[in-house]
Parts: structure tokens; sequence; C-alpha cells
């Protein structure tokens, strides 16, 4: 994905951009993250607050949008590796990160020099960290993950006294500061659903357990976006929540909690032209044009992160009204229907294709229910020739 910032809209050698305006564009908002992250500071109550960016911040730009969710107060910021917190702090970010998700052979050493906190998930992790700070002479301020039920990443029930062991052993040497302990929800968003009582007792009776061995984390939180917003008992010393953050509603059916979009995806029309009635429009020639009809051509395709799943299925806001999307969609164009006149609409118009709502477009949640998939996916999929701008955050 090419990424210009809103005052930049020179063409160089870029096919993508014409007379300075990309023709396949995700626009972040970056007022509307500032926005969520009020939203959030609210559901978080006393504890603190922190904004997970991992995987470039859910394709939003990571960078732009850690330096926002700071300015508009938030406490720390989340990744899951090693080389993402590095990139934090090349960019200048100085703020609290925490990393979690490591190979055993990670450059433990470069994020203890960066000062990046390390989550632990097993003692085997933990003794590579340990070599890493006394290779580099410096203790390694490092969280542990308890595994309470996810079964994914999170040292596991059967390893949890060896780790505390381990723990003790290298805080008494010197080797570690403990700084955190957390665990991740399998059913945050069902928020009433057993498991996660299960889970937080399980929590609880490991955190006891590293207090019985003299060991007190001082930031312990186990609240995703979900359950930021929809369980305050899960709040503990800080809440991590992700997707929210992008305004995107963790639990659909109880609504979107006042949060706001922060990615808009436009494409501006390629080509409008007649298609004759009995006309088959694209690969397989899937739909047929009941009556004579003008349609739009729009440049992206399942290259830019549409997908071809989405065949007929999708609808995009063009020249005031939803237009339907009619054929395959095809590596890097698609076609959506106007009607006999092309009722106004020109080549160079713009196509709402998802968005905050501004402009009567679907949202990404809309692609997802479609898909049976989650909107997570439909963000972090946006991808190619899409040239990510910003708006807002004095941009």
């Amino acid at each position: 994905m090419t990424v210009l910032d809103s005052g930049d809209r020179s063409t160089g050698d870029d096919p993508l951009v014409t007379s300075g305006r990309p023709q396949l564009e995700a626009i972040v908002d970056l007022d509307a993250i500032a926005h969520n992250v009020g939203v959030l500071r609210e559901h978080a109550g006393d504890a603190a607050l922190m904004t997970v960016v991992k995987a470039d911040a859910y394709n939003h730009g990571v960078v732009a949008v850690a330096r926002t969710a700071l300015a508009a107060g938030a406490d720390q910021l989340g990744v899951t590796t090693v080389a993402e917190g590095l990139e934090l702090r090349a960019a200048g970010i100085d703020a609290p990160v925490l990393a979690w998700l490591h190979t055993v052979d990670a450059d433990y050493a470069a994020a203890i020099v960066a000062g990046i906190e390390i989550g632990v998930s097993s003692p085997r992790h933990l003794a590579a960290v340990v070599a890493a700070a006394q290779a580099v002479g410096s203790p390694a301020v490092v969280t542990v993950k308890i595994d309470t039920g996810l079964n994914r990443n999170g040292v596991a029930p059967d390893e949890w006294d060896t780790m505390v062991d381990a723990l003790a052993a290298a805080v008494a040497d010197g080797a570690i500061r403990l700084h955190g302990a957390f665990t991740h929800l399998a059913h945050a968003d069902e928020p009433h659903h057993p498991v996660i009582d299960r889970q937080k007792q399980r929590f609880d009776d490991a955190l006891a357990q590293l207090r019985r061995r003299g060991l007190e984390p001082d930031v312990v939180h186990a609240a995703n976006s979900a359950a930021t917003l929809t369980r305050p008992d899960l709040r503990y010393d800080m809440v991590r929540p992700g997707i929210a953050l992008y305004g995107l509603t963790p639990v659909p059916e109880l609504g979107d909690f006042g949060l706001r979009p922060a990615m808009n995806l436009r494409a501006r029309v390629a080509l409008v032209k007649h298609v004759a009635e009995g006309e088959g429009v694209s690969y397989g020639h899937i739909w047929v044009a009941p009556k004579d009809t003008t349609v739009a051509l729009l440049p992206m395709g399942y290259a830019d992160g549409l997908p071809r799943l989405l065949s007929q299925k999708f609808e995009v806001q063009l020249g005031g009204k939803r237009r339907r999307a009619i054929g395959r969609v095809c590596m890097d164009q698609v076609v959506v229907e106007l009607g006999p006149d092309a009722d106004g609409v020109v080549e160079g118009d713009t196509a709402y294709v998802f968005g905050n709502g501004d402009h009567g477009e679907p949202n990404a949640l809309a692609w997802a229910e479609e898909l049976g998939t989650i909107h997570y996916e439909i963000v972090c999929g946006i991808r190619g020739r899409t040239t990510r701008t910003y708006a807002g955050g004095g941009q």
C-alpha cells in the first residue's frame, strides 16, 4: 500500500495517482482515532489505557495512529513483535511499548536496549530474555502472559509452576524486572459467556501464586476492546483495546458504543459505458443485463483487498445513491450498475466503498457479514495499489 500524507498529492512515477488524486484511496481519519480514545478512556474508568497498534495499527498506519492515540490520552502502546516495537522507537515514539508474540530466538537484546517491554509465554522464552539481558548488561522489562483458557499464546497451565520459579530466580538475579502480568479472553465478544468468569478466576489464582512468591507485577491487564466496553469487572490496572480504537464495534449486536470508523475507502470511476440488454458483464457473465443500462468501472479488485467472494454482494455510494456491484470481482476492477442514463455519474467521480457513513456508504461490517467473517479482517486486508492518506489530527 502506498502511503501519502494528506497534503502530498504529487504524481511522481506512481501510475495510481492522476493529477494528484489517487484512483483508490484509504483515508484514515485521525480525529476519529482521537475520538475513539476518548470513548475508551471513559469506559476504562481509573484504569490505564493501552492502545493496540499491532499489524501496522490494523492497517491504519502505526506511526500516525500511535502518535494520535498518545496525544489523545493513551498511556501505553501494544504490539506483537519486537520489530513492530523498534519501528515505533525509530519514529521517535518513547512511550511505553509492550511486545508479546515472539519466537524463542527473537532479537531480545535489541528490545532491551530500546526499552521495549517483552511479553514472555514459556520458561524457554524467559531463559532467552535472561540471556539477552546478561549479554547487554541491562535488565529486561518483562510481562508474563498467562494462558487462562484461550490455549494460544501464554504460559500453559502445566508449565506455570516452573515459570513462577524461573521468574523468581530471574528477578532475584537482577536479570529482569517483572513489570506486568496479563491474559487474553476467548469469549469477550459474548459478554456474559461463562468462560469469561472461568478465565478471570484462573487469572486471579495465577496472580495470587505470583504474589505468594513475592512477585508483584506493577500492571495487571486482561480486557480487550469488548471487555473494556462491557465488563468493568475486568479492568484491573489497565485495559488493552484494539479494534475499538479504529472505530469498529467489537460487539455489533450491542451497537457502536459511540465509536467512529477511522478508515474510509474510496475509488474514482475509471470508465462509464452502456451495456445492451442481454449482454453479460465481467468474467463468466454471472450477471446479464435485463435491459439496456449503464455501468461504472471502479479500479479496484482482489489484488487491492476487495474479496472475490463479494461478487454481486456489496454496494457503493456513488452519485448520491447506493449502487450494486455486478459481475465478478476481478483482480483490479469491479463494475457497478448505474441505470439506463448513468444518473449523472461521470468518469472521475468518487465512489464511497465503505467508511463512517457520512456520505451514505456502508461500513466494513457490511462486507464482513456478507463474507461470514469479522470487520478486523476487512480493514486489515486493504492493500495492493490502495493509497493510504490521512485526514484530521492536525494534518
